[in-house]
Formats: structure tokens, C-alpha cells, sequence
């Protein structure tokens, strides 16, 4: 894959409805979306299927959603891609989405450059195979100058993982010197996280009928608004995004009745 940030950003394709995105005012727009991309086993074995062909079958979503984001104006998308408790799954699996990962960051990585999207890896190292480390980083390097709409890949990622590795690192800042226990806060918690300037959430999106969080973004999605999709992931696109954006903007409650005023459509 070549680098792309000197190319000329295209607009993503087109949904092959037609749908189009819906005209929101823009601070109405959550500025950070996290996606549980849930489902896919279920959604293959109803289908006679292979769990894999599921996952397979889910990269087209991730891929229409992100093209959504960049459609409506979202500036981060967070992708639950595969948690720290994913390694308790078969080893096939296992093996199968470790592969499937890579292979997903070689496919897609120039056509989301290609939009403006910057890519990132959240996650923890130890476990996660090296040639998906070389991948995600690779992703990172050729697209750290696009800025139209970021793309989090959660690799080998839980929340609490993320918040016991900042407070070890606190610990150990800590004990040489370089930090005071006495002047931790919020902030200073927010520095040690995996990816300190990712901000807060405020969408939390996931599919196929569950309403829990799965140890997701537990930290960033603190006050999130959460919408929940019956939909297994393999069946959702980013028509789906947009209503969940409509309804973030139903309830945004920083700006009062704001949508029933003059001059603003109503959604």
C-alpha cells in the first residue's frame, strides 16, 4: 500500500440505496462514536454458516459505517475489533481473526486513506501477534496526516486492561519521582491512557440486540449516550449510523429544545 496523504481525498461511495445523509446542524453531531461490532457468530450460524464467515461478512459494515462517519461529519470512530477476552475463544478463531485483521487493514487501509481517514491502534501489546502490531502501525504512519475523521482500531483492548495499565504506569511514575500521588486527578489519568487526546465518547453504538457495554471505552464512554441495535453487525451500514446520530440529536440536551426553534430542521 502506498502512501496517501499527498493524494487528492475522494468522497466515500455512495450506499447502493441512494440514502443519503441527513442534513443535521453540526454541534449536534456527536464528535466521537464507539462501535461494538456484535453479532457476527450469531448472524452466521443462522445461516448454517462458520462463525468466520460472519466476521468476514462484517467488514463490509465497518466499512460502509466509516464511510457513513465521514458522510454526516463524525470525527472519531472507535471499533471494538477484538478484546483482551477474545483470547479465550477457539484457537481457530482466534487464529482466523488475527489473520482477518491484518488482511482487513491491507484491503481497506488506502480506501479510507483515500476519504481522509487517519488511522490508530488502541490495545495492548503483549499476546497481540506482531504481524498485526507491523499492520496497525503501518496504518498509523501512512495516514497520520489525514484529519477529516479518525478511525480507533481496539486490538487485543479492554477497558479495564486500559485503566490498570495507566494506573501501573502512574505506579511506576510514581515511585521514580517523575509523578506526585498527591496531584493525580482526572487529567492526570487521562495522560496515561492508551491514547491520551482521544475524546470523550459520546455515542455508543452496538448492534445485535445487547445492551451492555462489554468493557468497552469504560473510561472515555463515562457519559455516552447509548443506542442499541437488534440488528446482528453483518446487517448493519451506515444508514444505521445515521439514525443513531438522529436520535444522539433528539436527546442532546446541551442546547435545550434547539431543534424545535426557527430556522432549524427538524429531524
Amino acid at each position: 500500500m502506498a502512501r496517501t496523504a499527498s493524494r487528492k481525498l475522494v468522497a466515500p461511495f455512495p450506499h447502493p440505496s441512494g440514502a443519503r445523509a441527513p442534513q443535521i446542524p453540526k454541534e449536534f453531531v456527536p464528535r466521537h462514536v464507539a462501535v461494538v461490532m456484535d453479532g457476527n457468530g450469531r448472524w452466521a450460524n443462522a445461516r448454517g454458516l462458520p462463525r468466520i464467515e460472519g466476521h468476514r461478512a462484517g467488514e463490509k459494515s465497518l466499512l460502509d459505517v466509516v464511510a457513513g462517519a465521514v458522510d454526516v461529519g463524525v470525527e472519531y470512530v472507535s471499533a471494538y475489533a477484538f478484546s483482551t477476552e477474545n483470547w479465550k475463544r477457539s484457537p481457530e478463531e482466534v487464529r482466523f481473526l488475527m489473520n482477518f485483521t491484518h488482511e482487513v487493514m491491507q484491503r481497506q487501509c488506502d480506501v479510507m486513506a483515500s476519504w481522509g481517514v487517519r488511522i490508530r491502534w488502541a490495545g495492548r501489546r503483549p499476546k497481540l501477534w506482531k504481524s498485526v502490531i507491523n499492520v496497525l502501525q503501518e496504518a498509523e504512519e501512512r495516514t497520520k496526516d489525514n484529519d477529516l475523521c479518525t478511525l480507533t482500531m481496539c486490538v487485543n483492548y479492554g477497558g479495564r486492561a486500559e485503566l490498570a495499565d495507566a494506573a501501573a504506569a502512574m505506579a511506576r511514575d510514581a515511585a521514580s519521582g517523575r509523578l506526585d500521588p498527591k496531584r493525580v486527578n482526572e487529567k492526570t489519568v487521562q495522560k496515561y491512557l492508551y491514547l491520551a487526546d482521544l475524546p470523550d465518547v459520546d455515542l455508543f453504538l452496538r448492534s445485535s440486540g445487547e445492551q451492555r457495554t462489554s468493557n468497552f471505552m469504560l473510561w472515555q464512554a463515562a457519559y455516552a449516550e447509548m443506542v442499541f441495535l437488534d440488528e446482528p453487525w453483518p446487517d448493519v451500514d451506515r444508514r444505521h449510523l445515521w439514525r443513531a446520530v438522529e436520535e444522539y440529536a433528539r436527546r442532546d440536551r446541551r442546547y435545550g429544545g434547539a431543534l424545535d426553534k426557527p430556522g432549524v430542521a427538524a429531524l
